[in-house]
C-alpha cells in the first residue's frame, strides 16, 4: 500500500507539472486505469480539487470515474458473467436476486452509488454480472456519484498543494457531515430497498 501511494503521488506530481492542456487528459486517463485496477479513487478524486479546482476538478473527476466504473462493468459483465452463473445457476435464491435488480436495478444503483459503506471499484464488477441494462448503470450510477464527487473536490481544493494533501489532517466541514449523513441513510435505504425486492421476486420466481 505505501508502495502504491508511492507512485499515486509521483503520477500526481507529474501530472501537476504538465500543460495545463494535458493535465487534464493525463489525469483522466490515470482515473480510469485506478478505477479498473482496484485502486481506490478517493485520493485521486481530493488531488482534483488541488489541481483544478471545484467545477473542472469535478467535471474530470465525473467522467473519469464513470468511464471508468463503464469498463469495468462491461468486464464483468462478458469476462465473468458466465463463471459466475455456473456457480448460482442451481440456486433460485440467487437468480431472484438477479432478477430483482434487472427489474428495479437502476433505483437500487443509484442508492448503492450514494452509500458509503458499499465499496466503488468492487460495484462496478459486481452489477456486470446482474441484468441491469448497460446504460441504466451509466446514468444511475452518474447520478449517484455526482453528489460525492463534488464533495471530495470540495474538500480537495481547501488544501493548498498536493504536499500539503498528502500529509495533511483537518477538521471534517458541516457540509462533510451532512454528506456523510445523507450517504448512512442511503445506505438504509438500499439495505431495506433491496431486501423488499429481492424477497417478492424470489416469491415470483420460486
Amino acid at each position: 500500500m505505501v508502495f502504491l501511494n508511492t507512485q499515486l503521488q509521483k503520477a500526481l506530481d507529474y501530472i501537476a507539472g504538465l500543460d495545463p492542456l494535458w493535465a487534464p487528459v493525463v489525469f483522466i486517463g490515470l482515473y480510469i486505469l485506478a478505477t479498473v485496477a482496484f485502486v481506490p479513487g478517493s485520493v485521486i478524486t481530493l488531488a482534483a480539487g488541488v489541481l483544478f479546482g471545484v467545477v473542472w476538478g469535478s467535471v474530470y473527476v465525473s467522467i473519469a470515474s464513470v468511464t471508468g466504473a463503464s469498463l469495468a462493468f462491461l468486464i464483468g459483465r462478458y469476462f465473468a458473467r458466465n463463471w459466475v452463473r455456473t456457480k448460482i445457476e442451481s440456486r433460485p435464491k440467487f437468480k431472484a436476486v438477479d432478477d430483482a435488480i434487472s427489474r428495479e436495478g437502476a433505483k437500487i444503483v443509484l442508492l448503492l452509488r450514494l452509500s458509503p459503506l458499499f465499496p466503488f471499484n468492487f460495484l462496478n464488477y459486481g452489477l456486470g454480472v446482474t441484468k441491469i441494462p448497460f446504460w441504466k448503470y451509466v446514468g444511475a450510477s452518474w447520478l449517484g456519484m455526482l453528489p460525492g464527487t463534488i464533495l471530495y473536490v470540495y474538500i480537495g481544493s481547501l488544501f493548498k498543494n498536493l504536499a500539503e494533501l498528502a500529509g495533511g489532517e483537518r477538521d471534517k466541514t458541516t457540509t462533510e457531515w451532512i454528506m456523510y449523513g445523507i450517504g448512512l441513510l442511503a445506505t438504509l435505504a438500499v439495505t431495506i430497498y433491496v431486501t423488499k425486492v429481492a424477497k417478492k421476486a424470489m416469491r415470483e420466481t420460486i
